[in-house]
């Protein structure tokens, strides 16, 4: 596989830095609601991590506008194609919409939004319990879907790189994928060897 076969490494790092990122959130998430006793600690954690993935998403979203991903294999059906754009499109829209309408939940209902010690960061929406209600709602919706999404992406995932085995998985992997070995046939020996066999 070629270097214009592969995201760089700053794609791959944002990439896998944002996958690791998301799952803790959606595992925190649902420690939030199963766990009363370290309900206050989780939250603790889920806020600031929700703004940096926040901040990541916009980064990844910026590089990828500036460097463009290599090109899908000429032989994956219409259908798989448009697939795979319509999913990193919501994939996108959601990384940036969730963590925005959680500090605008959190806003509504006047939670501070604690990123680190005494760093505060500012409510975006006023006062208004209705709101915060109908955003905690559409919240945990967006969830459920995020992990709908991230389940379809795992999935073709897999497909490239267990059954296609296309390189669109090791474009983005982590670790360098090296072409399999390719066992020569024996050469034939020259005329001239030939010859000096046969001689009695």
């Amino acid at each position: 596989m070629t270097a214009t076969d592969r995201f760089d490494r700053p794609a791959r790092l944002l990439h896998w830095t944002m996958a690791a990122l998301i799952l803790a959130m959606l595992l925190i998430g649902v420690a939030m609601v199963t766990s009363l006793a370290d309900y206050g600690a989780l939250v603790a954690l889920h806020r600031p991590l929700g703004i940096l993935i926040l901040v990541l998403a916009g980064l990844r979203l910026a590089y990828r506008w500036r460097h463009a991903p290599p090109p899908l294999p000429a032989d994956l059906p219409v259908w798989q194609r448009r697939a795979a754009h319509g999913v990193h499109i919501l994939l996108y829209g959601l990384m940036l919409a969730m963590p925005l309408i959680g500090w605008a939940m959190l806003s509504a209902a006047r939670y501070p939004v604690i990123l680190a010690g005494s760093v505060v960061l500012p409510p975006i929406l006023p006062q208004d319990p209705m709101l915060y209600a109908a955003l905690r709602r559409l919240h945990t919706v967006l969830a459920y879907g995020l992990f709908a999404l991230i389940l379809a992406h795992l999935a073709a995932a897999l497909l490239h790189a267990l059954i296609r085995r296309d390189g669109v998985f090791a474009s983005m992997a982590p670790w360098r994928s090296t072409p399999a070995k390719t066992t020569e046939p024996p050469k034939r020996p020259s005329r001239s060897l030939e010859s000096l066999i046969r001689s009695p």
